[in-house]
């Protein structure tokens, strides 16, 4: 998940369990306030009363002309003892003016005269006005906090990508970065001190490494040519020495081990350098290939070669794969995946070359299980260690493939090694 949207994710959650309590509170303070409106209304409306009947005056008419209305009626000392003197309640009225029953507020308030007679006041007020307010609220307030939620979390969003688009300039950078190929200076100007220290701890980092880098093939690529011509020198001196009559059979064999020891050297020196000359650019040269071609002309070398293994192939060739290389590292490239399946394929065991115009699919029978996904590109790896190999033939794939930002993938599938070579 990216970090604007984790970031967003948890401030929307922080806002809305916030903006909710907010709402809540808001509502009921409000709603408590208009109650108490509404209870003040009646109380004023039942003192009037009272101070009427106990100074003797005339009564208000029972209904002031906003469909208030009271009833007032004596009742019994007993009464007036067993209930509250000052009581609130909503309940149903019947307005006689409108004929029907509506909603009220609802005071009643117990009172005494001089002569000791208890009364009766009961003054209600319809609530319906008070709930269609109630409902505006409630939809004011919903509306309000959605706005207020969607505003804040825009602002939020606008102020968060301003913030951090240096840290996207760099992360975009990153991504095309290439270590060992010429890659576009790191423009990303910013007044943001953190921003501005990791800038430049990055400058240094690639700087340092891409050195490194240059040190390391100039390394290879120096040891490899300075190994060449000992490597020459020992492996002719050997022939000549095994040439000689007058040794002994083990002595013959013990030669014959030093040589085959020897012969597995040159091959890795011969890989390596080969690595260090792609990785240093010395194959410029580049045009368009077919690999269907390349598969042709060179899959009757290794039938030949591993014949005596009794390899079932099979071939399926349903477009013509096209790539823009230099021939000798798509020759190469050819070369190290059909050998790798050769060698790797067991006796009486199965090839199968799937080949369209996005992909080169080879596949072999598998004897020891899966192989390291991580591990299988990299340099001297071996799954099963094979007689004469170097560990170097993916690597030197996988080197090809990158310099041309092509695709190489390992896959494990109904107990086969599978390699994908595709274009991107």
């Amino acid at each position: 998940m990216k970090l604007h949207y984790r970031i967003i994710g948890r401030l929307s959650i922080a806002l809305i369990f916030v903006l909710t309590v907010w709402a809540g509170l808001f509502y009921f303070a409000l709603m408590d306030e208009v109650n108490d409106e509404v209870d003040d209304s009646l109380e004023d409306y039942s003192e009037v009363i009272i101070t009427r009947k106990l100074a003797g005056e005339q009564l208000p008419s029972h209904n002031n002309g906003s469909n208030n209305q009271y009833y007032l009626q004596e009742v019994s000392e007993t009464y007036a003892d067993a209930h509250p003197h000052i009581a609130y309640a909503d309940s149903m009225v019947f307005i006689k003016e409108k004929n029907e029953t509506e909603p009220a507020r609802i005071l009643s308030t117990i009172f005494e005269d001089e002569n000791d007679h208890y009364y009766l006041l009961t003054v209600s007020t319809p609530s319906i006005e008070k709930h269609d307010m109630i409902l505006a609220i409630w939809y004011w307030i919903m509306f309000l906090y959605g706005a207020l939620l969607l505003t804040i979390l825009g602002i939020n969003v606008w102020i968060y990508r301003r913030s951090m688009k240096p840290l996207y300039i760099l992360l975009n950078w990153l991504d095309s970065y290439v270590l060992g190929k010429e890659n576009r200076p790191l423009a990303n100007p910013t007044d943001i001190t953190e921003f501005q220290k990791l800038n430049e701890a990055l400058r240094r980092s690639t700087e340092a490494n891409e050195r490194i880098y240059e040190q390391q093939k100039q390394f290879i690529g120096n040891a490899s040519h300075e190994m060449q011509t000992p490597i020459a020198i020992c492996r002719g001196r050997l022939e000549m020495l095994m040439e000689d009559e007058s040794l002994t059979e083990s002595q013959l064999e013990e030669l014959a081990k030093i040589y085959e020891t020897l012969d597995h050297i040159t091959k890795l020196n011969k890989s390596l350098l080969l690595i260090s000359k792609i990785e240093n650019g010395q194959y410029p040269e580049s045009s368009h290939i077919q690999l269907n071609a390349l598969l042709r002309k060179y899959l009757p070398d290794y039938q030949e070669a591993y014949g005596y293994k009794q390899i079932q192939l099979d071939w399926e060739e349903t477009g013509t794969l096209q790539v823009y290389m230099n021939e000798t590292l798509a020759a190469i490239l050819m070369t190290n995946l059909l050998k790798n399946a050769f060698v790797h394929t067991p006796a009486r065991g199965n090839i199968r070359i799937l080949i369209d115009n996005r992909q080169l699919e080879i596949s072999n029978s598998a004897e020891d299980g899966a192989l390291d996904r991580e591990q299988i590109f990299n340099r001297f790896y071996q799954g099963s260690k094979k007689e004469h190999s170097t560990g170097l033939g993916l690597a030197i794939v996988a080197t090809i493939c990158r310099i041309y930002t092509y695709q190489i993938d390992y896959t494990y599938k109904e107990n086969r090694h599978c390699f994908i070579f595709s274009c991107k």
